[in-house]
């Protein structure tokens, strides 16, 4: 794992204090949901809403659209196919990144004729509100930004990997008993010192800075939340000690956009399982993980503010949160099977010769989003849609909705 440089542990240091004051200030103890929202999104400090660079090689993970312009150019077909079923026309974007998807989005539309009102997008972090302006500055579409949620959403949603960085809550049945984990503080020399310790064998640098006494550790407490306990019953596998995330802040996102939704429909790629995958009895330690310089840790506490924290999808639960506020489902596939059919491997044939410089980058950048071994199987495509006219061939014979 490499090591942050001075300025980059300066701030993970400035996180972790912010986050020993909300724990002091909570009691001592906080939800893991709770931490992961402090430690991504506190503003100026968390991993969304600070200046260090989060995407592409120099970051600490690529997305789709950030490995070629061909994923937004070949996600124009299906968005076409979604604000011909609207009137406004519009497309919203939740979570933006870089920019990159509605750029290559908004060009691969404009190319094939197809109008498109407005774009608007939803950003709560003002450096990445700053790359995407700057991304879209020439863009003929008008782009919008908000930092809320629009009501009245008459066209396309699009969450491209939005859900995953929605913090769940962490359950775990132990000897038929059930815990939540969170976060609490190590604050007498002995703990901080076994805290130390510990980090150092873990290659981790998660102890305390030197004199801040704000050592975090990891700690499960009984579950209260009756809520909560109910759907980790209903979902987790029975009779067996078992740990795993549960997520009712997406599944309300979810819910929320589709209640806004007029016409149209939600477009969600993102990477995770149907609910009999994600609680199979040999997933019992869940599939929380940290992302840092391109590599994977399981240490939700390893430098904060530096690291992504992340956790696959329920698909099947955001699933049934579009369906109980009225938006049913249109089909469901893994990423492969969806971009070959809207005509991936098309587009890539227009790069050029086989033999072009150009062809061969853009052939290995549709290899990962293709590869059962890279994107290809782990990332879905699930939309749900208000207007039953909107034709969806590119589920034909590739729909997975029956796993769900």
């Amino acid at each position: 794992m490499p090591e942050p440089d001075a300025a980059a542990r300066a701030h993970s240091d400035r996180v972790r204090a912010h986050v020993a004051e909300v724990i002091a200030r909570e009691g001592g103890w906080i939800t893991l949901a709770r931490y992961m929202d402090e430690v991504l999104y506190a503003p100026g400090l968390g991993y969304y809403v600070a200046g260090a660079r989060k995407f592409g090689a120099d970051g600490d993970f690529v997305t789709a659209p950030e490995l070629t312009p061909l994923y937004g150019a070949t996600l124009a077909g299906p968005i076409a196919a979604i604000l011909d079923a609207s009137e406004q026309r519009e497309i919203v974007e939740l979570g933006a990144g870089s920019g990159a998807l509605a750029a290559s989005l908004i060009a691969a539309l404009a190319a094939d004729g197809v109008a498109v009102a407005r774009y608007r997008i939803v950003e709560v972090s003002p450096e990445l509100k700053a790359r995407q302006q700057a991304a879209l500055a020439d863009v003929a579409v008008p782009v919008e930004w908000c930092t809320a949620l629009p009501d009245g959403i008459d066209g396309a949603i699009v969450l491209n990997e939005v859900l995953d960085a929605v913090p769940p809550h962490v359950v775990v049945r132990r000897a038929g008993a059930w815990f939540e984990r969170g976060v609490g503080l190590a604050t007498d020399d002995a703990s901080r010192d076994a805290f130390r310790a510990a980090a150092e064998g873990a290659g981790a640098s998660q102890g305390a800075p030197s004199g801040s006494g704000s050592a975090l550790r990891l700690a499960d407490r009984p579950l209260a939340d009756a809520a909560l306990r109910a759907l980790a019953e209903e979902r987790f596998p029975p009779d067996i000690d078992y740990e795993s995330e549960v997520n009712p802040a997406a599944e309300a996102l979810v819910a929320t956009l589709a209640r806004s939704l007029v016409r149209g429909a939600i477009v969600i790629a993102d990477y995770g399982f149907p609910r009999p995958e994600y609680y199979h009895a040999q997933r019992a330690t869940g599939t929380l993980v940290g992302h840092y310089r391109h590599r994977v840790h399981a240490d939700p506490l390893l430098w904060p503010g530096l690291t992504d924290l992340t956790a696959h999808v329920d698909f099947t639960a955001m699933a049934e949160a579009g369906c109980a506020a009225g938006l049913p489902v249109a089909g469901y596939t893994s990423q492969a099977a969806f971009l070959v059919a809207a005509g991936l491997l098309d587009r890539l044939a227009r790069e050029g010769p086989p033999t072009a410089v150009a062809y061969l980058r853009a052939a290995g950048a549709v290899q990962r989003l293709l590869s059962p071994a890279e994107m290809g199987e782990l990332f879905k495509i699930l939309v749900l849609a208000r207007d039953d006219g909107i034709v969806w061939r590119y589920f034909a014979g590739v729909d997975r909705s029956h796993r769900l």
